[in-house]
């Protein structure tokens, strides 16, 4: 039996709130504070985005909730990607996106951010994702 648009879309919104609890529940965040569990997994996104080659970052897409994906790819140029970024120069980007203080830092917060969305990944596209990275960036792919 084929899904029904609103069933895709609840799905995916269930989904979509599964990630953004798992990064709340990281940092000891109520729901109330939805907007910043949003502005991290956003920025993280866009930076890892923006990082890979234009089919591996389509075939990581493909794999995210379809609510995700549209996230994913907002302001989405190929033209412009990879964007050639080593480890600090990404904590940086993610610094710049994402200004509030968090515990253990923003390399923390990248691999908080990851590790939520990594259940709806497969282990193979996590392999290639950290393939397609600079080797000190790697280290924070979890």
């Amino acid at each position: 039996m084929a899904s029904t648009p609103a069933s895709v879309f609840e799905t995916s919104l269930d989904k979509t709130n599964l990630i953004l609890k798992d990064i709340e529940q990281a940092y000891g965040w109520s729901k109330d504070r939805r907007h910043q569990s949003y502005a991290a997994m956003r920025t993280v996104l866009h930076l890892l985005r923006d990082r890979l080659p234009v089919q591996e970052s389509v075939e990581f897409a493909a794999q995210l909730p379809v609510l995700i994906r549209g996230i994913y790819f907002e302001g989405w140029d190929p033209s412009l990607v990879p964007i050639k970024l080593n480890r600090e120069e990404f904590l940086f980007e993610v610094r710049q996106g994402f200004p509030l203080e968090v515990e253990g830092g923003v390399e923390n917060l990248v691999r908080t951010v990851l590790n939520a969305l990594r259940r709806h990944i497969t282990e193979g596209e996590w392999d290639d994702i950290r393939s397609n990275v600079p080797k000190d960036l790697s280290t924070i792919i979890p």
